[in-house]
């Protein structure tokens, strides 16, 4: 990370450094020195990113090198770095999975295999850069390794339907996350048969990722389980009341179960500069806390899905760090942004999973 300035790759993409974008891509850039302690942050605090859907992009088009700077794609192991990425969820939702999408569960039970197996594909392929990880143990093994820490999930909640057996395969194959939207059993609420997959997904140490769920249900799930859950990728419904992004009553109810919500980078949902994206994490951390917000980008699209000024991929976190930092928010606030909220997640996911085991069988 020391040298995170001199690896921004020539893309055409957002560089990292001052002074390094046009006038035409860019807000008026902060000063240097927020930059200068936005790296050395990162340095230590490396971003985990809820949500990048690179996966399902490399499944369509799969000659793609993530190895080198690949303007195909907005995600690649440079811009990465370049970035100060140090955990990526790598997202396993085809879009006949989410959460407003239709088709039989068979199908969606296929793709997500498919979709399982081009993500193992991917982390073998570029062991020097990316590193499996199956618990927040390895989170921090792969930073200290100098990888990217690689987990797998979510997976479609609409792939459980009346058998927690999908649920316990995936788990084998190396998921960590799973995602209620759109399930038949977490529709307005849980049903019996829903208690029960939260149930499991606690004793398993599957996160529980509520994007896509409606408010009510959402508030339902954070209630009923006993380990924290997350919104993957999200906004503040308060400043833009787009379908997806989250209510303040969902964001309280993930203040009192010590869950995590993640701000996209999405211009319909957040705004389209890196300004905008800054007012939605001031917003979700007023009203959720600093220890309940975090970064779900939801890049690993191909070029033409628009993107916040300033944050056309994931080498822009150094500013988006380095604008926070000029509103004043405190360095330990940022390290909670970054890294240390999504690690104490995981690590409570796990203990409630410990605890479960003494008391649940399969």
């Amino acid at each position: 990370m020391a040298d995170l300035q001199d690896e921004r790759p020539d893309t055409g993409h957002v560089p990292v450094g001052p002074g390094s974008l046009g006038a035409e891509d860019t807000p008026a850039a902060p000063v240097a020195g927020a930059l200068d302690r936005a790296a050395a942050l990162l340095a230590v605090h490396p971003v985990a990113d809820g949500c990048n859907t690179l996966v399902w992009t490399l499944r369509q088009s799969p000659y793609h090198d993530i190895d080198t700077p690949d303007t195909g794609v907005d995600t690649d192991i440079p811009r990465l770095r370049a970035g100060g990425v140090g955990a990526q969820f790598w997202s396993l939702l085809p879009p006949s999975a989410g959460p407003h999408a239709s088709g039989a569960a068979d199908q969606v039970v296929s793709d997500t295999l498919d979709q399982i197996d081009v993500a193992l594909a991917l982390v073998r392929r570029y062991p020097d850069g990316l590193c499996l990880a199956l618990s927040a143990d390895d989170l921090v093994d792969a930073r200290n390794r100098g990888r990217i820490a690689s987990l797998l999930g979510p997976v479609s909640g609409r792939t459980l339907t009346d058998s927690l057996s999908p649920l316990r395969a995936f788990h084998t194959l190396g998921v960590r996350i799973l995602a209620p939207g759109g399930a038949q059993w977490a529709r307005e609420g849980l049903t019996a048969f829903g208690h029960e997959v939260v149930k499991e997904a606690n004793r398993l140490a599957v996160l529980l990722d509520l994007a896509g769920c409606p408010p009510v249900a959402a508030c339902r799930i954070a209630g009923a389980s006993k380990a924290p859950a997350v919104l993957s990728n999200t906004a503040a419904a308060a400043l833009n009341p787009h379908p997806d992004n989250v209510t303040d009553e969902v964001l309280l109810a993930l203040r009192a179960a010590n869950g995590l919500a993640m701000v996209t980078f999405d211009t319909a949902r957040t705004g389209d500069s890196l300004h905008a994206v800054a007012d939605h994490l001031d917003h979700v951390r007023a009203v959720a806390g600093p220890e309940c917000v975090g970064l779900g980008a939801a890049f690993g699209a191909e070029p033409g899905v628009p993107r916040p000024t300033g944050l056309t991929d994931p080498s822009g976190y150094p500013r988006l760090l380095a604008e926070l930092l000029d509103r004043g928010w405190p360095e330990s606030d940022l390290a909670l942004l970054t890294w240390g909220n999504a690690l104490r997640v995981l690590r409570d996911v796990e203990f409630t999973a410990r605890a479960a085991q003494h008391r649940r069988t399969p």
